[in-house]
């Protein structure tokens, strides 16, 4: 329980930087909706790679390379689902806030985000001499 309060926290800043370098790009830089998401997912997950391996999971035992690598696997493939429920979010429902759109798309990509992390890039089980 205390890994999901942590990944929550982590979360937490992570939406804190994705939404608001998402309001900022489109207020302030003229960026588009679409185009001010791409940014700010990848500014908020490398955020929260630091402060998930930091408090959250500890190091994975692999090499600080494929622990990388597999969080920034999880974290696209999450970042592609929450973007893709964000445009979709933002197309069908062209009255709805962008932020607004942020906070529902990025509670689906929290779920699976928390099961890739945990069950693929901190799982701390016996590792084969080869990995």
């Amino acid at each position: 329980m205390k890994k999901l309060i942590r990944f929550l926290i982590a979360g937490g800043f992570g939406f804190i930087i994705d939404a608001g370098l998402t309001y900022l790009l489109i207020s302030f830089a003229g960026f588009s909706p679409f185009a001010a998401r791409i940014p700010a997912i990848l500014c908020a997950m490398a955020f929260t790679w630091a402060f998930n391996r930091t408090f959250t999971f500890e190091p994975s035992p692999h090499s600080l390379a494929k622990e990388g690598f597999r969080y920034w696997a999880v974290g696209i493939t999450s970042a592609l689902l929450n973007y893709a429920l964000y445009s979709l979010l933002i197309h069908r429902l062209p009255l709805l806030q962008p932020v607004a759109a942020v906070v529902l798309s990025s509670m689906a990509a929290t779920a699976y985000s928390f099961f890739g992390y945990s069950r693929l890039v901190f799982r701390h089980r016996r590792i084969k001499e080869e990995d």
